[in-house]
């Protein structure tokens, strides 16, 4: 995944009325990767412990990781599970954004992501047109529901959810929550490349100010293609530049980000997607769509959309790479 990282400023202090608001600053780890938060607190609290406590509540119920998850125990067939709030609400987010993108974002692509070799099984040996065809038969959200009793129904016990795409998104979005519960109205949140920005840099009296990672950077001495200002919104990235499987038996590649419609996992002409969006859950789900999308449907797609604006890189028919920017986000450069 593409990711962006925020220019970092010294703790200071910033006097605001009566009140004295402290830049204070955490770091930890969460859903596999790291994160870094900045933010403006009147009061103290123990962010580290409510973080910590957030990114818990958020695996146990949408991981894959976690085999003992509400999601794991559903893909392994109990059909007794009854899900909490954050899966209802990433299920039907899931579900606006299957619809809006046509088919193209769907977490029910575990199966596939499985056979390829992304997931936490072994890839199958053979995976032919014919065994891609089988598999399909097992994709498709409009193939799932929720039930009144807030259990999940799907049309084949076959059927793996997998909420990757959009999970660590919507975590951000709730540790957001949290430390707006405390308080907190200025934060930077950065985590595993993804961001979510409320507030102002309280010491410049500017917005939080963001990266866009260069397609050919690289993880020990990465670059930047662009710099922008990042206003109560959120960015997410993916690309298949790093995240890839070449098959040792054919030599074939195989990209991460899957087509639910037609099983391949081959790359389409967008080389990278960067979305800004009023969530991190938004933001993540659409650049995972658009990967798949490919360029002209995802531009047919952004028109349709409010509040959502893309950074695509792209080779074009020359096998050129080219970047592609809708308005919202070009006015931002």
């Amino acid at each position: 995944m593409r990711i962006v990282i925020s220019i970092v400023t010294l703790a200071f202090l910033w006097s605001c009325g009566n009140n004295e608001a402290t830049y204070r600053a955490v770091q930890g780890e969460a859903f596999g990767t790291s994160y870094s938060i900045q933010y403006y607190a009147t009061s103290e609290f123990d962010a580290q412990r409510g973080i910590d406590s957030v990114v818990q509540a958020v695996n146990s119920s949408v991981s894959t990781y976690m085999p003992n998850s509400d999601i794991s125990l559903i893909n392994q067939g109990d059909a007794t599970v009854v899900v909490d709030s954050i899966f209802i609400d990433v299920f039907q987010l899931s579900d606006e954004i299957y619809r809006k993108t046509d088919g193209y974002f769907d977490p029910t692509v575990g199966v596939l992501r499985n056979a390829y070799g992304f997931g936490e099984s072994a890839p199958l040996r053979k995976l032919d047109s014919t065994v891609v065809d089988s598999l399909l038969r097992y994709v498709g959200f409009q193939k799932v529901r929720l039930t009144e009793n807030n259990t999940v129904e799907k049309k084949f016990p076959e059927i793996y959810f997998d909420f990757n795409a959009i999970a660590k998104g919507y975590g951000i979005d709730k540790i957001g929550a949290y430390l707006e519960k405390k308080g907190v109205t200025n934060y930077l949140i950065e985590l595993g490349g993804e961001l979510l920005a409320k507030g102002t840099h309280v010491a410049k009296q500017k917005p939080w100010t963001v990266g866009i990672e260069a397609i050919d950077s690289r993880l020990d001495d990465r670059s930047y293609e662009a710099v922008i200002p990042l206003r109560n919104q959120a960015m997410a990235s993916s690309g298949n530049y790093r995240k890839f499987r070449v098959d040792s038996l054919t030599g074939k590649k195989y990209v991460h980000t899957l087509n639910p419609l037609t099983g391949s996992a081959e790359q389409s002409n967008i080389t990278s997607a960067t979305v800004l969006a009023p969530t991190c859950a938004m933001a993540d789900a659409y650049a995972t769509a658009f990967m798949a999308l490919g360029l002209e449907k995802s531009k047919v797609i952004l028109e349709t959309l409010t509040n959502v604006e893309a950074y695509l890189t792209y080779n074009d028919t020359q096998g050129t790479a080219t970047v592609f920017v809708s308005p919202g986000f070009k006015k931002l450069l």
